[in-house]
């Protein structure tokens, strides 16, 4: 099997191949991934049998002798279409080791992909990390609700979503992620002590480069946004990618009302919605307060799993 690395010039092979494969979604395109291209020495694969077809591909950097499934992505690993097959799969893995060793990488950090964003079964990496003793570092824990499904909203839910109701609150779809990210840094910043990933001027880019894709939905009073939801739209899955309220919009349930139409009504259609993790600290930490507050809209566990793999 030939491993070749990623150039700029096979962004289209690379896209295409994403588009029509079996686990890959929006993110893992080049126009997505490459906003950040400062940030990561890419070092993204192809994987091709003897006679140049293509098999699978891998995003992914590169830090010092290290390969990472890219860090600035949320899941990835070996992206695949359904020619693939486990034997296949670990002829993959043995051609990555053997990549890796020629190139001074002693180890790989790999993201798998959440079962929840594959259009067929693609299950065929976790077996080959198995065969090579690949060591689980990270799980994350995801809450999502199976809208084919659907678990009834907790009393406290419900309760909350009359009260925005009553306050006459209203939930639109929005371009303004400035106005947004006021609310949203606020809250990060106070709570975690961290920034958003993206800046607004970057996921403002992003959505005008993946406009069905990525969307800004808020709830108001009229004069200001009292909650926000940035969601990834794909196939199968709405992804919440960032979540926030105000203060005052905390109070009134904004945030229970906003979710309530995403959930009822905008993508009551789409199999699944993604609320994200409620996981710190490498999955070691998990808040309870905010895996609740998902939980009470129906959402259940589906865990994200990070492994490290030593290069023999």
């Amino acid at each position: 099997m030939i491993v070749e690395r990623y150039a700029p010039e096979l962004q289209p092979v690379w896209d295409e191949f994403v588009t029509e494969s079996k686990n890959g979604t929006f993110l893992l395109l080049r126009g997505y991934m490459d906003y950040h291209a400062d940030r990561f020495s890419d070092h993204s694969l192809f994987f091709r049998n003897e006679k140049g077809r293509l098999l699978a591909v891998m995003p992914a950097h590169r830090e010092g002798d290290t390969l990472i499934s890219h860090g600035g992505l949320t899941y990835g690993g070996v992206i695949s279409n359904t020619a693939m097959t486990t034997p296949m799969m670990l002829e993959v893995f043995d051609s990555l080791l053997a990549y890796a060793r020629a190139s001074g990488v002693t180890r790989i950090r790999y993201k798998t992909i959440p079962s929840i964003y594959f259009r067929h079964f693609a299950e065929e990496d976790r077996f080959a990390l198995f065969r090579h003793d690949a060591k689980l570092y990270r799980r994350d824990l995801l809450a999502v609700v199976d809208q084919s499904r659907r678990l009834d909203y907790q009393e406290r839910r419900l309760r909350k979503i009359k009260q925005a109701g009553k306050a006459q609150l209203t939930v639109t779809e929005s371009l303004d992620y400035a106005a947004f990210w006021t609310v949203l840094e606020k809250n990060l910043i106070e709570r975690f002590g961290v920034q958003p990933i993206h800046t607004p001027t970057e996921i403002a880019l992003l959505a005008r480069r993946f406009p069905s894709n990525i969307r800004l939905h808020v709830c108001s009073d009229g004069s200001e946004i009292l909650a926000g939801v940035v969601v990834y739209v794909m196939p199968e899955v709405v992804h919440a990618q960032y979540i926030s309220a105000s203060a005052p919009g905390k109070d009134l349930g904004a945030l229970d009302l906003l979710f309530a139409e995403l959930l009822d009504k905008t993508y009551r259609d789409c199999r699944y919605f993604d609320f994200g993790i409620s996981t710190e600290q490498e999955g070691r930490h998990l808040n309870i307060g905010l895996v609740e507050q998902k939980e009470g809209f129906g959402a259940r566990a589906v865990t994200h799993d990070h492994y490290e793999l030593s290069v023999p």
